[in-house]
């Protein structure tokens, strides 16, 4: 009853004046707080207006690495056509795009941010417009995402004159230089230098580490998939616990806080270019810290882990495999990708004679229509004798990118762009290392709660499927309704091109959500990160806003649910 009350309280709120009429608001009514970004605070400060909207979402096809379409083709040629593709269908002058952030993971930091920016030139970006890469593992395109949303809200607060609070920073401390290769850490481990200077910021503060919302580290040159890796690692051993962030951010020589009005979210991923690798030895004062070693696990130990745990069988995974290829062939074959997927102009090149044909892409190429539980029953596990992964019921290792613009809602006002989707709220958490694949489970409420909802309120999901394992815990652990989850598959059919998947699943969810109209209003996009994260993002489809769609009292959780339309 109370909740009814509640709801009934933000409904009558609702039909209070526009802030843009000649009445005003009553000091009832003030600004919510919601997350976008761990690293920037996204704090309303208008009611509409300074709403980060996106206005286009696209991605290539989905190709098996290493044998798919996309084998041949260069990793900025993936990106390219999709970024080129948010300014053809926008019609925007690409000199107003403020930033483009990519989220991408296992290519070395340098090769794959110099990878990025020659795609820019190639899509039609002029010289100022930047271009930045992020590493959080299988969250990176939908970090991407939050980072530009956090840029824009951040700009729009200063834009408009709001208070807002300066970041102080209480502690700074750094290593000495050495020469390298020669110097006097020729023989250390990187996380062996990250690491002490991470503890020595809590030791000088009294810092409980359980407080700090989130790392991110700067680096260029290492392997992404390895070095996110070492700092999490380096994180433990400075005596953070498990439930920490940290994600890594590259921009060759300065890593910036930009501020924007628009800006581009975007991943990329070639899998056939980079297999996922570790160069180099593992430091041996892994052994020390149990969850630091627990980063190591591959992923699909991890997995393993997740049905032992919780007691997921393989009928139960199979049959989710078999789910996803279903509603992804039903979903190509009625052209529900066609809006999302631009196609790309590509070649594959015969490895006998290294003659080359020319060919488009346009369609995911890992999708099998006859799935069934008999055929997943013959593969035997993968990762574990007696266990219950096998290569059916996992991700599937892909090559593709996607892109996603973002602006303030009167900056796309101004310019006439329709509003695909607003962006609401972000979260990441921390979880344990070992069953990493949990994350979502954790993040997703965490999403919600931050957009002043709850589950039964979220109308579409979309859940990245990095193993069925995993993917089957966190739907019956959130007891969420089967026929709103991947209603258009999921990474089991599709694919999981790490970097690009967060993005990828954006594109889905709101071109889907538009598709549905008004019976389709909230929809959530997540996915769990390896070495033990999770991530989750709310989405309000474009149309379904009115102007005091936002407001709520401070004073107490205005739920903003269906029941407020």
């Amino acid at each position: 009853m109370e909740k009814a009350i509640e709801r009934q309280r933000v409904l009558l709120e609702h039909l209070r004046p526009s802030s843009s009429s000649s009445h005003s608001f009553e000091g009832s009514l003030s600004a919510s707080a919601c997350l976008a970004g761990d690293s920037a605070a996204y704090q309303r400060t208008s009611l509409y207006g300074d709403d980060v909207v996106i206005v286009a979402a696209h991605r290539t096809a989905l190709c098996k690495a290493k044998r798919g379409n996309f084998k041949d083709t260069y990793p900025d040629d993936l990106l390219a056509p999709v970024l080129r593709a948010l300014i053809e269908k926008t019609n925007l002058d690409p000199s107003e795009v403020g930033d483009i952030v990519v989220g991408t993971v296992l290519a070395p930091g340098s090769q794959r941010a110099s990878e990025c920016r020659m795609s820019a030139f190639y899509a039609g970006f002029p010289e100022t417009v930047a271009v930045r890469t992020v590493n959080r593992q299988c969250s990176s395109g939908l970090q991407a995402v939050a980072d530009v949303a956090a840029a824009i809200k951040e700009e729009g607060i200063k834009t408009l004159k709001k208070p807002w609070k300066p970041l102080q920073q209480k502690s700074a401390h750094r290593t000495a230089l050495c020469k390298a290769k020669r110097g006097n850490f020729k023989d250390t481990y990187p996380d062996d230098l990250l690491a002490p200077v991470l503890r020595a910021l809590i030791e000088k503060t009294n810092l409980d580490p359980s407080e700090v919302g989130d790392i991110v580290v700067g680096t260029v040159l290492a392997p992404g998939s390895q070095r996110a890796s070492e700092c999490r690692m380096s994180a433990f051993y400075a005596g953070f616990p498990g439930m920490f962030l940290i994600y890594t951010a590259m921009r060759i020589f300065v890593s910036l806080t930009m501020v924007l009005d628009s800006g581009i979210g975007a991943g990329l991923e070639s899998m056939t270019t980079n297999p996922m690798a570790w160069e180099g030895s593992v430091n041996p004062a892994v052994k020390k810290f149990e969850q630091a070693q627990n980063c190591l696990l591959p992923m699909g130990v991890t997995s393993e882990n997740v049905a032992h745990r919780f007691g997921v069988s393989r009928q139960e995974q199979d049959q989710a495999a078999v789910d996803s290829h279903r509603k992804a062939a039903a979903a190509t074959a009625a052209g529900k990708f066609k809006d999302e997927i631009i196609p790309v102009k590509t070649k594959l090149v015969d490895p006998k004679t290294g003659d080359e044909t020319p060919i488009t892409v346009s369609v995911d190429d890992g999708i099998r229509a006859s799935t069934t539980l008999a055929t997943l029953g013959k593969l035997k596990p993968v990762f574990k004798k007696d266990g219950t992964t096998t290569a059916g019921n996992s991700s599937q290792v892909s090559d593709g990118a996607g892109a996603v613009l973002l602006m303030r809602r009167s900056v796309a006002t101004r310019k006439g762009l329709p509003v695909l989707g607003v962006f609401r709220t972000f979260a990441a958490v921390g979880v344990d290392p070992a069953i990493m694949g949990v994350g979502p489970a954790v993040a997703i409420p965490a999403a919600v709660k931050a957009a002043g909802l709850e589950l039964d309120d979220i109308d579409l999901f979309e859940i990245n499927e990095a193993f069925a394992s995993q993917f089957v815990y966190c739907r019956n652990k959130l007891g969420l309704d089967a026929e709103k989850i991947n209603v258009n598959g999921g990474a089991m059919a599709i694919g999981h091109p790490l970097g690009a998947t967060g993005a990828r699943c954006v594109a889905t969810l709101l071109h889907e959500m538009k598709r549905r109209g008004k019976d389709c209003r909230f929809g959530v996009v997540s996915m769990c990160i390896g070495t033990g994260m999770g991530a989750a993002a709310v989405f309000e489809r474009g149309d379904g806003v009115d102007e005091l769609r936002n407001a709520r009292k401070v004073e107490a959780q205005g739920y903003l649910s269906k029941d407020a339309r």
